[in-house]
């Protein structure tokens, strides 16, 4: 993804070529020698003229910038409460979504799961000299339990 910041910053000088000089005007002029100085001047990026945004087919990149770019410098009041709201629920679902997939104590939920399944193997041989190891993962959670003192 970083590597498409670079032309992303090409995109976005190419299509403020096209906007009204009073909005181009709006944003820092440090923003724009910045994309100046790390856009990628090798790529190639040409817009004949704007009918429709969402016509262009700019990277995701791009995309984001200029979503930076309206919030900060050309939106009403109004406008920017609505997308700062709109981008902290966005972000409050990945983090939700992050802390379910990545629950420590799901983890050691699942690690349990797997250690009575072995334990229900080793009851069902009994007579039989089965060996059961315990894989890596069940090794390494049951290390986590012993230093935080969880069994």
């Amino acid at each position: 993804m970083k590597e498409n910041y670079p032309k992303a910053y090409t995109e976005v000088l190419e299509i403020l070529k096209y906007m009204p000089k009073e909005e181009v005007n709006k944003i820092p002029k440090e923003m724009i020698e910045m994309f100046e100085n790390k856009r990628d001047k090798l790529y190639i990026f040409n817009v004949k003229e704007i009918d429709d945004f969402a016509d262009l087919n700019i990277l995701d990149e791009t995309e984001a910038i200029f979503i930076n770019i309206f919030r900060d410098y050309w939106a009403t009041p109004e406008q920017k409460k609505k997308i700062i709201e709109k981008q902290n629920y966005d972000k409050s679902i990945i983090e939700k979504e992050k802390t379910e997939k990545y629950n420590p104590d799901n983890i050691f939920k699942q690690s349990e799961i797997l250690k009575t399944d072995i334990d229900i193997v080793e009851n069902k041989e009994e007579t039989s000299l089965v060996e059961v190891k315990e894989n890596f993962f069940i090794k390494f959670i049951n290390f986590i339990k012993k230093i935080f003192k969880i069994y």
